[in-house]
């Protein structure tokens, strides 16, 4: 790797940094407003609909422009739902404006991948920004925590350029819109690329039919498919998961707010180390061979409802997250490579964000019912970790007949 992909790796690291540590500084920003439980998921809702509503048209933005101006601007949209956060907007719709940002940024920085580089590091590639993203989900909850924490806050205000009447929440947004400039300066030293499928016209029925046409267009390639279903599930379990722990570490772990927000990056040192092995011994042509271990992921989580012990607990998420990250890194490589013959990088990552945000807000949407109907927690991991399995089941028994006809990637 050179020195242009470890500046975009930076540039994605601080941003993803960022968007880690602002979820629970908005989550706290809701409970100090006294806003209901159920508000939390919901808040996870107005971030990911932006990648549904925008998923026809941030990829032929990506495919439009160099890649690193797409990011630098979509960073900088990100700034604007931070300073309306601290503004006094709603915290939903504040992070519903992050979500615009995040959405437009999704395809230009994976998409950049398949164009700086060959395939056959790819899956390399991905180990390598799965594993700057699981670092920063890791740092950006512990982070939060120390945020949050009024000890620190208050002993740091005196000597920051900020009222000394700021809330703790706000105090922490504050320093996370110092992560998104430091992520915008990286942007502007990413290497310019030769502009990839440009789109012949622009106006709006247009994109929409040509990002049906991609849409249809990957669900109907034979490894497509299967790599799109897997990653689909992945992240909407995964949006899904990161909430169940924390609402997990508080009843069954006796944590409380700040030390169950930074457990939950446990899960992401797993993924870290199922990225790592993942592109050690999985080769872009052997992706497929990694479906079964989705199936014991979900068995796995199921077993959270018999821990109560910290270190138990803390093992236990390393191995959900380590299986998470050996299928799911694969996959995306698989499906971007997939993508990029097909359609070009950021026409595929639109619709993967489309599909994968989909399924992210149909799984926060049903624990936000369930919760909000007063289901005991275990009820709730049983029927997640029922729900992975035998969808990872489902997708490798429809794997097994759509895959006899394909020779090769």
């Amino acid at each position: 790797m050179n020195l242009g992909f470890y500046i975009i790796l930076a540039a994605q690291f601080l941003s993803a940094l960022a968007d880690n540590a602002l979820l629970f500084a908005a989550i706290a920003l809701l409970a100090d407003q006294n806003a209901p439980s159920w508000h939390t998921p919901v808040l996870q809702q107005f971030f990911v609909v932006s990648y549904i509503l925008l998923a026809p048209f941030v990829g032929a933005f990506a495919d439009a422009f160099p890649k690193g101006r797409v990011m630098f601007i979509s960073n900088n949209i990100k700034l604007i739902g931070c300073f309306a956060m601290l503004g006094g907007l709603n915290p939903l719709l504040a992070y519903g404006i992050v979500g615009l940002g995040a959405a437009a940024y999704s395809p230009a920085k994976y998409g950049i991948l398949t164009e700086y580089l060959p395939p056959a590091k790819l899956v390399a590639a991905n180990a390598w920004i799965e594993g700057a993203t699981v670092l920063a989900i890791v740092l950006g909850a512990v982070l939060a925590g120390l945020m949050l924490n009024p000890a620190l806050a208050q002993s740091l205000i005196p000597f920051l350029p900020v009222p000394a009447d700021l809330h703790i929440p706000k105090f922490a947004i504050v320093l996370i819109i110092v992560l998104y400039i430091g992520a915008a300066i990286a942007n502007l030293f990413i290497p310019r690329i030769a502009i990839d499928h440009r789109l012949p016209r622009r106006n709006p029925f247009y994109l929409l039919h040509d990002f049906g046409h991609s849409f249809m267009l990957l669900w109907r390639d034979p490894l497509g498919q299967v790599s799109l279903a897997v990653t689909t599930l992945f992240w909407g379990a995964g949006a899904t998961l990161r909430l169940v722990v924390l609402a997990w570490a508080m009843l069954a772990l006796k944590f409380d707010m700040q030390t169950a927000t930074q457990f939950t990056a446990v899960v992401a040192v797993g993924i870290a180390i199922g990225s790592i092995l993942a592109g050690h011994f999985i080769k872009l042509q052997d992706s497929v061979k990694v479906l079964p271990t989705g199936i014991i992921m979900g068995f796995v989580v199921i077993s959270m409802m018999f821990v109560t012990s910290p270190v138990i607990a803390a093992l236990l998420l390393i191995v959900i997250g380590a299986l998470g990250g050996f299928f799911v890194v694969p996959m995306n490589a698989l499906l971007q490579h997939r993508g990029h013959l097909l359609m070009g990088a950021g026409h595929s990552i639109a619709v993967q964000n489309f599909n994968e945000n989909l399924s992210i807000l149909a799984l926060l949407g049903l624990y936000a019912m369930m919760d909000h109907a007063g289901w005991p927690l275990n009820w709730i991991i049983i029927a997640f970790g029922s729900f992975i399995s035998l969808s990872m089941l489902a997708i490798q028994l429809r794997f097994r007949r759509v895959i006899g006809s394909v020779e090769h990637v």
